[in-house]
């Protein structure tokens, strides 16, 4: 069972945030992060990105107004990153998604949202 949590864990993340962003992390594996990583793999990305309930649009938007709300910037610019490459998402969406969490966060975390979307947007070569 383990197992499999394991790999349908990967396949999400790989599905959710690209075949780069997943070739890169497993090369920057290692005896000091294997098992931290495999946590990760089996906890968030099967037991929740797998479940029937939301799609994944719905939880793409949870997970970076969440990261938004909690200053949590390299995850929220990795998770954008995702949104905008295998996700569907355009630039508006991201707007958006900034915009209603401004309003329930507040400007600065807004301002700080803006700037990481933006770097995110150039580095996969999309104009801001």
């Amino acid at each position: 069972m383990d197992d499999d949590r394991l790999k349908r864990g990967a396949a999400a993340r790989r599905r959710v945030l690209g075949d780069a962003y997943a070739d890169q992390s497993e090369k920057s594996r290692n005896a000091f992060n294997t098992e931290w990583r495999d946590i990760i793999a089996r906890d968030p990305w099967c037991d929740v990105w797998t479940r029937p309930h939301f799609d994944d649009r719905t939880r793409r938007v949870l997970v970076m107004g969440t990261m938004i709300a909690l200053s949590r910037w390299d995850e929220f610019k990795m998770h954008v990153r995702g949104a905008l490459t295998t996700g569907g998402f355009t630039a508006d969406d991201i707007k958006e998604i900034i915009y209603q969490q401004t309003a329930y966060c507040g400007v600065p975390l807004g301002n700080n949202a803006m700037k990481y979307a933006e770097e995110a947007l150039v580095e996969i070569g999309r104009k801001p």
